[in-house]
């Protein structure tokens, strides 16, 4: 099935449909009704509104509501003294974090483009030239355009605020080799060239450390023909997705967690019942050979009766794991602090915790967040027995909390040896394990995952060779109504 957020333009392609809309040869107010008619369909929203007229305290005294509904979202656009605008769309699918950035994109242009409008006699060229060149500047994403003599002759303000902050008048008119050094001069020179030369879209990505984060940037070079038939400049766009590849990774590890709990749920029941069968039966048999069995034969039980008791663990794990993923138990707020002191009580005994430092760092007066205790718990105890394994049971553990927003954070540092890079991506993988087979199923921490998922919470981890390794645990706070 198709997925529907894919066929929504993207926010590029929505900001040059607006331009394109205003720069029509119509009447202005005919521009503003073609602008709502192409948002309406393009964002997709159910309404879009272009609201101009008196001062908001006016409209205020008049009765109307400041205030929009809870389903719109609404920016103001610069104008005049004495008049106000608003542009406002209601009903949209795109999150606000996206939303906003579009509209927000959409209102300078009008800003400058409305005092032309207006007038009786509006300079259509004079629109069309400062719309274009605009759109270009108040695009969120960093562009330039080169010729084929590899010269730039465009560059918008996004690449003049970037990470490499190179203003506009230090590169128009330079060769794009000699204003960009990130890559050998040859390579950057060998994409321009197969662009200019099959005339085809190319897209690359790459991992750009800045400072000590590192982000993830797409470039798409994209041909452009002057004269309708020869590519004479290629168009570079650049695209910050860093978060983006977060969400996306996030949400391929949920649809693996759920389909493997679907699958679990599926299986176990029908492995259960022969385990117990053969545990039956080798139990029944050794009780009937009683201490006259030969010492081999005595040695092939135990190995039996170790085995089946090993898949019977993964059983129970899997048991655990399959419920992980669904909205079970009741949600209620609950004192973080409070609940993680207990996890750690439960955990005081626990053989492969008895002899870690433990460190809390608890924030104080932290509001409570949504959930449901006792799987919490759960996942909590996971992270923590997972970091006495690291840490070969006597390391150091410190445990923090804190309110970032409106989420709750928690952080378990472990100075274990760290994660091996290869490791790391796989890390919330059901079945995936460091510790051998003898230690772990490897559905500790993919339970742990989506306990977290199921809370609509956020769970990863940053780790290094001969660094300390955080797991992260980020939970929405409750809300006043419910705390």
């Amino acid at each position: 099935m198709t997925d529907p957020a894919r066929m929504v333009p993207p926010p590029l392609a929505v900001v040059a449909g607006a331009a394109r809309a205003l720069s029509g040869a119509d009447a202005p107010a005919e521009r503003l009704r073609a602008l709502c008619q192409y948002l309406r369909a393009a964002l997709p929203a159910a309404e879009v509104r272009f609201r101009a007229g008196a001062r908001r305290s006016d409209r205020m005294a008049a009765g109307e509501s400041p205030v929009p509904p809870p389903s719109s979202l609404s920016v103001d656009i610069p104008w005049r003294a004495g008049r106000s605008a608003v542009l406002e769309a209601v009903d949209s699918p795109r999150p606000p974090a996206e939303l906003r950035p579009i509209l927000e994109t959409i209102a300078a242009l009008l800003a400058t483009v409305l005092p032309a409008l207006e007038s009786e006699e509006p300079d259509d060229a004079g629109v069309v030239s400062r719309l274009h060149r605009l759109t270009v500047d108040s695009l969120p994403v960093g562009l330039y355009v080169v010729d084929r003599a590899y010269r730039v002759v465009l560059w918008n303000r996004k690449r003049e605020t970037g990470t490499q902050g190179l203003r506009r008048g230090d590169v128009i008119g330079k060769r794009i080799m000699e204003v960009l050094r990130r890559q050998p001069p040859e390579v950057l020179q060998a994409e321009f060239d197969r662009v200019f030369a099959t005339g085809e879209v190319r897209v690359s990505e790459q991992d750009v450390h800045v400072g000590s984060d590192v982000r993830t940037y797409r470039t798409s070079r994209l041909p452009m023909r002057l004269d309708g038939t020869t590519v004479s400049h290629v168009i570079t766009i650049g695209e910050d997705v860093t978060e983006t590849r977060a969400i996306q990774r996030s949400m391929h590890q949920t649809e693996k967690l759920a389909a493997v709990g679907q699958l679990a749920a599926g299986v176990m029941h029908e492995i259960n019942n022969p385990l117990a069968t053969i545990g039956g039966c080798v139990a029944a048999i050794a009780a009937r050979l009683g201490t006259g069995a030969e010492p081999v034969v005595r040695e092939y039980l135990d190995i039996i009766e170790s085995e089946v008791a090993r898949c019977t663990n993964i059983i129970d794990g899997l048991l655990d794991f399959s419920r992980a993923g669904r909205a079970g138990g009741i949600f209620e707020p609950t004192d973080l602090n409070a609940l993680l002191e207990r996890t750690l009580y439960l955990l005081k005994h626990h053989q492969r915790f008895r002899r870690l430092k433990v460190t809390c760092d608890f924030a104080d007066g932290m509001p409570p967040i949504l959930g449901n205790g006792e799987r919490l718990i759960q996942a909590a105890m996971a992270i923590l027995l997972n970091a006495a394994d690291a840490t070969g049971g006597n390391g150091n553990v410190t445990v923090r909390t804190r309110v970032d927003g409106q989420t709750a954070v928690t952080e378990f540092e472990d100075d274990g040896p760290g994660i091996p890079p290869d490791a790391l991506p796989r890390i919330f993988d059901p079945f995936f394990t460091t510790k051998g087979p003898a230690r772990g199923t490897g559905l500790g921490l993919a339970i742990c995952y989506g306990i977290i998922a199921d809370h609509q919470g956020h769970l990863d981890v940053r780790s290094e060779p001969g660094s300390p390794t955080v797991f992260r645990m980020t939970l929405p706070l409750a809300a006043p109504e419910d705390a």
